[in-house]
């Protein structure tokens, strides 16, 4: 049973802490709209996206109202593309079809992203994985809702090295194709090590082909919340501070779980998971890395930032399991750049760099996430990081991704601008030397020993 200073303790979560449900996301698998003619496969896609998610906004603002909840954006992740179209899609055009298709069924049902543009490609490449991760810049650059993601890795298998030396590639000419916007097509586009099969974060979202005929996962969020609750802990030992967050997490996931619970309900859809991932806004408040100054450090990016995070990390997953009996997705705090006011201001004081990023990436959930590099990187020194941090992920046993942003026309010291939710960031150097040699060799990184396990 809730008391009354339970109830009052979430309002202000709520009204003065910025607690928020970051996403519902629907799941749709589109295994059934398989069809060796692309006319019928967009028909049968579009149909049924529509048909399922016809309720999905209208259900979100409704909880929002009933419960006082805010819900900041209601999406659609569906099947990876490449699987669907292998039938229909002979070449990368044929794919953009399908991009089109979706982006128009998502702007029909009123979501503001739908995920799933993507190929999982961690062992080796079919004739229509490559023809999808092909068509990406000009499937991003002519829609406005899709996103893309691409797995090149997982522990089991290694790194497929072909893939990353091509996603290299990719990113650069996605980067090219969208100039205009300071590149924007880049920050929905993400390349992953061990991509979960049910992550309701965008741009990574996909539904898996384990999942159900459809599904609800929720993303909660809250960075707002966990700082004002350490304010109260300063001084403290580690123990009280790890309780602190524990505690918090918990009180954030059940407001999650509500909303899950309650949109399934609502909705006739099967719940999914909770992703308890910290994931911060570009709002003052709201922010992973004053929650990591406010731990103890000057400017996030300074000596213990990656002992803060870890600590960080697993007592918002401890406080969240407890709270939810399906937790997954990717569940920790996200270190997006452009979408953190204390990150950017990190960057740009010189604090943080992209090898302190990448060490953070070690001990956080996902990955390099939303960092604008300078337009000029080459492809090769791209792949170079892709494969660095899929490389983190493959020994680590956890997901890691890339999502890189060569803005063209951009050097260090200038800022690029994304707008809404996405934010800005300031350019970040990269290290000049080149490793074209490294990524060009071609095959596969075999899986670690440890991932022997039968």
């Amino acid at each position: 049973m809730l008391n009354i200073y339970e109830v009052n303790e979430t309002n202000n979560m709520i009204e003065r802490e910025k607690l928020d449900v970051r996403t519902i996301t629907m799941g749709i698998s589109l295994l059934d709209c398989a069809d060796s003619d692309l006319d019928a496969l967009n028909e049968k896609i579009y149909k049924k996206i529509t048909t399922l998610a016809k309720d999905l906004v209208a259900t979100g603002r409704d909880i929002e109202r009933d419960f006082g909840i805010p819900i900041v954006n209601k999406r659609i992740s569906v099947t990876p593309v490449a699987l669907v179209g292998q039938s229909a899609c002979k070449t990368l055009e044929d794919f953009v079809t399908i991009a089109k298709t979706l982006d128009k069924a998502a702007r029909e049902v009123g979501v503001n992203f739908i995920g799933g543009y993507s190929a999982l490609v961690s062992k080796g490449m079919t004739a229509a994985d490559k023809n999808l991760i092909l068509s990406i810049p000009q499937a991003l650059a002519q829609t406005e809702r899709i996103c893309s993601s691409v797995n090149v890795g997982s522990t089991k298998t290694g790194l497929n090295m072909d893939a990353v030396e091509l996603m290299g590639r990719i990113v650069k000419e996605t980067a090219e194709a969208t100039k205009d916007r300071d590149s924007l097509g880049c920050a929905k586009l993400v390349v992953f090590c061990n991509a979960p099969d049910d992550n309701p974060f965008m741009a990574g979202a996909f539904h898996g082909v384990t999942e159900a005929d459809a599904i609800i996962n929720v993303g909660i969020s809250g960075p707002g919340v966990v700082k004002v609750a350490l304010e109260k802990a300063r001084g403290a030992n580690f123990e009280v501070l790890c309780e602190t967050i524990k505690k918090t997490a918990f009180k954030i996931t059940r407001v999650g779980q509500l909303v899950a619970q309650e949109a399934s309900r609502r909705l006739g859809i099967p719940f999914g998971i909770i992703d308890l991932s910290l994931a911060p806004t570009p709002a003052v408040g709201d922010s992973v890395a004053e929650i990591l100054e406010e731990i103890g450090l000057e400017r996030v990016g300074a000596p213990g930032t990656t002992a803060a995070l870890a600590l960080l990390n697993d007592q918002v997953k401890k406080g969240g399991v407890m709270a939810s009996s399906y937790v997954g997705g990717l569940s920790g705090a996200f270190i997006p750049v452009s979408e953190d006011q204390g990150m950017i201001d990190a960057v740009s004081l010189g604090a943080l760099t992209l090898e302190k990023l990448e060490a953070m990436t070690c001990v956080c959930s996902v990955g390099l996430d939303m960092i604008a590099i300078p337009g000029d990187t080459s492809a090769a020194t791209i792949a170079g990081i892709i494969a660095d941090e899929a490389a983190i992920g493959m020994i680590n046993q956890k997901t890691t991704a890339v999502r890189l942003i060569p803005v063209i026309g951009k050097k260090v010291g200038d800022t690029a601008e994304f707008g809404g939710l996405l934010g800005y960031a300031p350019i970040i150097p990269v290290n000049p030397f080149s490793c074209e040699k490294f990524v060009t060799r071609g095959g596969r990184i075999p899986a670690p020993i440890h991932s022997f396990k039968n």
